[in-house]
C-alpha cells in the first residue's frame, strides 16, 4: 500500500476526529451554540467518509452531501448505507448553520447530542471498515 495514500487517510481520520472533539468540547461549555456543535459533527463524518473513499482510490466531488458520498461507497461497502442509518441527519449542518438566512433556526440541545452520536456512529463504521488497513 503506497505510503501516501496511508498518510491521506491518517490526515483526513485526524482532522474528522478534530471536530468530533471540538463538538464534544463545546457541549460542555455554558450556553453552547448548538449549530456550532451540529457543523463540526457534520465535517466529522463527511471526513471519515472522505477518508475511506480515498483509502479505496474513490475520486469524490466538492461536496458536503453525506448522502452523495455515501452513494460512491456502494460498490466496495454495499452494507455502508443501512450500517449508518439515517444518513440525512448530519448534511442539513453542512451549510444551513454556517450562515445567517431566512432558512436559519436555533437548534435545540437534543439536535445537538443527536449529532455527535450520528458522527461517531459513522467514525465507528467508517473505521470498522478500515480496520487492520491503516
Amino acid at each position: 500500500m503506497k505510503e501516501d495514500k496511508i498518510n491521506a487517510v491518517n490526515a483526513w481520520c485526524k482532522k474528522a476526529e478534530n471536530d468530533l472533539r471540538t463538538a464534544e468540547y463545546t457541549m460542555t461549555m455554558n450556553e453552547p451554540p448548538y449549530d456550532t456543535v451540529c457543523f463540526h459533527a457534520q465535517q466529522c463524518a463527511e471526513k471519515y467518509i472522505k477518508g475511506f473513499l480515498i483509502f479505496h482510490e474513490i475520486d469524490f466531488p466538492k461536496t458536503h452531501s453525506i448522502e452523495d458520498l455515501v452513494l460512491l461507497c456502494k460498490d466496495i461497502a454495499p452494507s455502508l448505507e443501512s450500517e449508518i442509518g439515517d444518513i440525512e441527519v448530519l448534511s442539513i449542518y453542512a451549510v444551513e448553520t454556517r450562515y445567517p438566512s431566512e432558512m436559519y433556526y436555533e437548534i435545540p440541545e437534543e439536535k445537538a447530542r443527536e449529532a455527535i452520536e450520528f458522527a461517531k456512529k459513522i467514525k465507528s463504521v467508517v473505521l470498522k471498515y478500515l480496520k487492520g488497513k491503516i
